[in-house]
Protein backbone atom coordinates (compact mmCIF):
# COMPACT_ATOMS: atom_id res chain seq x y z
CA UNK A 1 0.00 0.00 0.00
CA UNK A 2 2.54 2.22 0.62
CA UNK A 3 6.05 2.59 1.34
CA UNK A 4 6.44 2.47 5.24
CA UNK A 5 5.13 6.28 5.54
CA UNK A 6 2.14 6.92 8.27
CA UNK A 7 0.42 7.63 5.09
CA UNK A 8 0.39 5.10 3.59
CA UNK A 9 0.26 2.64 6.25
CA UNK A 10 -3.57 3.75 6.40
CA UNK A 11 -4.51 5.17 3.10
CA UNK A 12 -8.24 4.03 2.25
CA UNK A 13 -8.85 2.15 5.28
CA UNK A 14 -10.55 5.05 7.11
CA UNK A 15 -11.44 5.17 11.34
CA UNK A 16 -13.24 2.31 11.65
CA UNK A 17 -11.98 0.09 8.41
CA UNK A 18 -15.64 -0.15 6.88
CA UNK A 19 -17.60 3.14 7.37
CA UNK A 20 -18.24 3.07 3.70
CA UNK A 21 -20.32 -0.34 3.83
CA UNK A 22 -22.53 1.29 6.40
CA UNK A 23 -22.98 4.64 5.07
CA UNK A 24 -24.01 2.98 1.34
CA UNK A 25 -26.75 0.54 3.37
CA UNK A 26 -28.15 3.63 4.51
CA UNK A 27 -27.94 5.33 1.35
CA UNK A 28 -29.51 2.23 -0.66
CA UNK A 29 -32.11 1.63 2.18
CA UNK A 30 -33.52 5.11 1.51
CA UNK A 31 -33.50 4.80 -1.68
CA UNK A 32 -35.77 1.38 -0.92
CA UNK A 33 -37.89 3.45 1.31
CA UNK A 34 -38.95 6.16 -1.11
CA UNK A 35 -39.63 4.20 -3.81
CA UNK A 36 -42.02 1.21 -1.72
CA UNK A 37 -43.31 4.43 0.12
CA UNK A 38 -44.12 5.94 -3.22
CA UNK A 39 -45.96 2.54 -4.41
CA UNK A 40 -48.18 2.62 -0.77
CA UNK A 41 -49.23 5.98 -1.20
CA UNK A 42 -50.45 5.27 -4.78
CA UNK A 43 -51.67 2.32 -4.34
CA UNK A 44 -54.05 3.32 -0.89
CA UNK A 45 -55.14 6.75 -3.32
CA UNK A 46 -56.11 4.54 -5.84
CA UNK A 47 -57.91 1.52 -2.92
CA UNK A 48 -60.67 3.92 -2.56
CA UNK A 49 -62.23 2.21 0.58
CA UNK A 50 -60.30 1.48 3.68
CA UNK A 51 -62.63 -0.76 4.89
CA UNK A 52 -60.98 -4.04 6.93
CA UNK A 53 -62.38 -6.46 3.65
CA UNK A 54 -61.19 -3.92 1.34
CA UNK A 55 -57.36 -4.11 2.76
CA UNK A 56 -57.43 -7.53 2.97
CA UNK A 57 -58.13 -8.39 -0.30
CA UNK A 58 -55.83 -5.69 -1.42
CA UNK A 59 -52.66 -7.26 0.82
CA UNK A 60 -54.10 -11.16 0.08
CA UNK A 61 -52.53 -10.10 -3.70
CA UNK A 62 -48.95 -11.72 -3.85
CA UNK A 63 -47.62 -8.14 -5.26
CA UNK A 64 -48.86 -6.31 -2.53
CA UNK A 65 -47.79 -8.54 -0.05
CA UNK A 66 -44.25 -8.85 -1.25
CA UNK A 67 -44.20 -5.24 -1.41
CA UNK A 68 -45.65 -4.24 1.81
CA UNK A 69 -43.24 -7.01 3.36
CA UNK A 70 -40.09 -4.98 1.65
CA UNK A 71 -41.03 -1.68 3.22
CA UNK A 72 -41.42 -3.22 6.63
CA UNK A 73 -37.81 -5.17 6.59
CA UNK A 74 -36.29 -1.39 4.86
CA UNK A 75 -37.82 1.12 7.24
CA UNK A 76 -36.85 -1.23 10.14
CA UNK A 77 -32.99 -1.90 9.02
CA UNK A 78 -33.28 2.02 7.77
CA UNK A 79 -34.38 2.70 11.31
CA UNK A 80 -31.62 0.18 13.08
CA UNK A 81 -28.55 1.69 10.84
CA UNK A 82 -29.53 5.57 11.75
CA UNK A 83 -30.02 5.03 15.15
CA UNK A 84 -26.80 2.78 15.36
CA UNK A 85 -24.32 5.82 14.37
CA UNK A 86 -25.90 8.05 16.92
CA UNK A 87 -25.40 5.46 19.59
CA UNK A 88 -21.81 4.52 18.51
CA UNK A 89 -21.27 8.56 18.51
CA UNK A 90 -23.27 10.44 21.30
CA UNK A 91 -23.09 6.98 24.37
CA UNK A 92 -19.41 7.08 25.52
CA UNK A 93 -19.94 4.44 28.29
CA UNK A 94 -19.20 1.14 26.83
CA UNK A 95 -21.41 -0.63 28.86
CA UNK A 96 -24.15 1.87 28.31
CA UNK A 97 -23.15 1.86 24.29
CA UNK A 98 -24.13 -2.20 24.89
CA UNK A 99 -27.31 -2.03 26.39
CA UNK A 100 -28.92 0.94 24.04
CA UNK A 101 -27.07 -1.59 20.78
CA UNK A 102 -28.92 -4.71 22.74
CA UNK A 103 -32.47 -2.46 23.01
CA UNK A 104 -31.69 -0.79 19.49
CA UNK A 105 -31.77 -4.40 18.01
CA UNK A 106 -34.64 -5.90 20.06
CA UNK A 107 -36.62 -3.56 19.46
CA UNK A 108 -36.32 -3.10 15.72
CA UNK A 109 -35.81 -7.18 15.08
CA UNK A 110 -39.50 -7.19 16.98
CA UNK A 111 -40.64 -4.34 15.48
CA UNK A 112 -39.86 -5.57 12.26
CA UNK A 113 -40.75 -9.77 13.36
CA UNK A 114 -44.29 -8.20 13.69
CA UNK A 115 -45.31 -6.29 11.04
CA UNK A 116 -44.08 -9.30 8.83
CA UNK A 117 -46.46 -11.58 10.71
CA UNK A 118 -48.95 -9.06 10.49
CA UNK A 119 -48.97 -8.53 7.03
CA UNK A 120 -48.73 -12.14 6.47
CA UNK A 121 -51.39 -12.75 8.71
CA UNK A 122 -53.91 -11.23 6.24
CA UNK A 123 -52.11 -11.97 3.18
CA UNK A 124 -52.53 -15.47 3.89
CA UNK A 125 -56.45 -14.84 5.41
CA UNK A 126 -56.12 -14.55 9.13
CA UNK A 127 -57.18 -12.34 11.24
CA UNK A 128 -53.93 -9.71 12.52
Amino acid sequence: MGNGTSIGRVRGLGAAHHGAHHWLLQRFTAIGNIVLMTWLLVSLATLGDYGHATVTKWLSQPVSATAMILLVISLFWHARLGLQVLIEDYVHDAGTKFGCLSALNLATIGGGAFGIFSVAALAFGGNA
